[in-house]
């Protein structure tokens, strides 16, 4: 089942054309890793996958709605420092499919509690969110995800500033809900240990200039000049 299905697309950011000529899918069960150099359009393009901005040229079909996808940004230094608990932060992911109810529901409630078991950070949940490690609060942040998605969860960079014992969990924890059948969308510049991760490259330039399998993508130069081989 195609999820999401991109068809020749081109994206501008002020007015100017920043990716062009792009076309992949990602079906169920996917494991997609977008890599590139700085400026070589993936920000850009996960708001146009998150319908935060507008297409140029092209289509993007969807084979889910747009509260089935959740959503792990980067973090910024004042979202690290955000004096809320960590109940509230991972209930909070609850809303979008809460529609117009101003509480939230008994399900609501048992979901979130059953992702933060899920995490390995049930014991977190009287914490307070700024005084967590930086890699704890990667894992709230991606239970908050997974409260608001039922199919797809895209995120972006989510090991920066982790230290590498951190970043090693948190893939690991993405490759088990990834056999466990959510869809994954990631976009990183850790080369070596986010593509290792994935079932299919998506390798930007302004333009592709790979989409592929895992294996496919090792072979080729792209590969081999971003990873420094």
């Amino acid at each position: 089942m195609k999820m999401i299905d991109c068809r020749n697309i081109s994206l501008a950011y002020d007015r100017e054309i920043v990716l062009s000529e792009l076309s992949f899918s990602v079906n169920q069960g996917d494991f997609l890793c977008i890599v590139g150099e700085n400026g070589s359009g993936k920000s850009t393009l996960v708001k146009a996958l998150l319908s935060l901005i507008g297409i140029h040229r092209g289509s993007i079909e969807f084979g889910l709605s747009r509260n089935e996808i959740g959503y792990l940004p980067q973090q910024t230094d004042a979202q690290k420092d955000f004096p809320a608990g960590v109940w509230e932060v991972v209930l909070s992911g609850c809303r979008n499919r809460s529609g117009l109810r101003p509480f939230y529901s008994a399900k609501d409630r048992a979901k979130a509690r059953e992702i933060l078991e899920r995490l390995g950070i049930g014991d977190l949940v009287r914490r307070c969110f700024r005084e967590l490690s930086g890699g704890q609060q990667q894992r709230v942040l991606l239970a908050r995800a997974l409260c608001s998605a039922k199919k797809l969860i895209l995120l972006d960079e989510p090991t920066a500033g982790l230290d590498p014992l951190a970043a090693n969990e948190f893939y690991n924890i993405i490759n088990r809900l990834n056999k466990e059948g959510v869809t994954v969308i990631m976009v990183s510049h850790d080369i070596d240990n986010a593509v290792r991760s994935s079932t299919h490259i998506l390798h930007l330039k302004n333009k592709p200039v790979f989409f592929g399998k895992y294996g496919d993508y090792l072979k080729s130069g792209e590969y081999t000049r971003l990873a420094g081989c």
